[in-house]
């Protein structure tokens, strides 16, 4: 699990993304997934977009090891402490891509109404070229990626259940990304993003 794993590198211009698509062994994230569900303490805050407030359409939770809140979209969250399978998870990529991260934030998507608008992580707290790695588990979605200084520039993948997706380098500089609502009947899906907040 972790080391080794396939790596799949997307030749997007101004960006550094890769793709391992069976990062975690399939019975870890099974597992990694039920804990994470059944246990975490989820929460719906309100989000304000284009003066409109309305109920964020997943659901989330923060941890870290320092005590920074981490806020987006008029949101600030502060986190509770690491768990033993965050710990585990963030353990396995910090081997494979060395960097410590001091904080996940976990993003739950109950069916294919919830979603995630089009965005960058580029809030001050991530620092100038901040890393993300994004873990996947459970039902599998569609990311899709666009280029700001082009909108018809475009990419979609799928991301599958034990997944990792990591970005860094300049890539929030120049690329939005989201998980967008589908009418397809799909099941719930996890996501962990691990990142550093300096």
């Amino acid at each position: 699990m972790g080391l080794f794993a396939e790596k799949i590198v997307l030749g997007l211009p101004d960006s550094d993304i890769s793709y391992y698509p069976n990062f975690l062994k399939e019975e870890d994230a099974n597992a990694y997934f039920r804990a994470l569900r059944d246990e975490t303490p989820w929460q719906q805050d309100d989000i304000t977009v284009f003066g409109k407030t309305y109920p964020q359409p997943r659901l989330t939770a923060l941890y870290g090891n320092n005590g920074k809140a981490y806020s987006y979209s008029n949101i600030t969250m502060k986190p509770f402490g690491f768990t033993s399978e965050l710990l585990q998870i963030k353990t396995t990529i910090e081997k494979e891509v060395g960097v410590a991260f001091s904080t996940c934030l976990l993003n739950c998507y109950r069916d294919g109404k919830d979603s995630n608008g089009w965005h960058s992580d580029d809030e001050k707290e991530l620092g100038k070229n901040p890393i993300i790695a994004s873990i996947s588990l459970g039902a599998e979605r569609f990311f899709h990626l666009r280029y700001k200084k082009d909108k018809t520039v475009k990419h979609k993948m799928l991301l599958e259940h034990g997944s990792l997706l990591l970005m860094q380098g300049v890539t929030q500089h120049h690329w939005q990304h989201q998980i967008a609502k589908t009418s397809k009947k799909i099941g719930e899906r996890i996501n962990l993003t691990f990142r550093v907040i300096k």
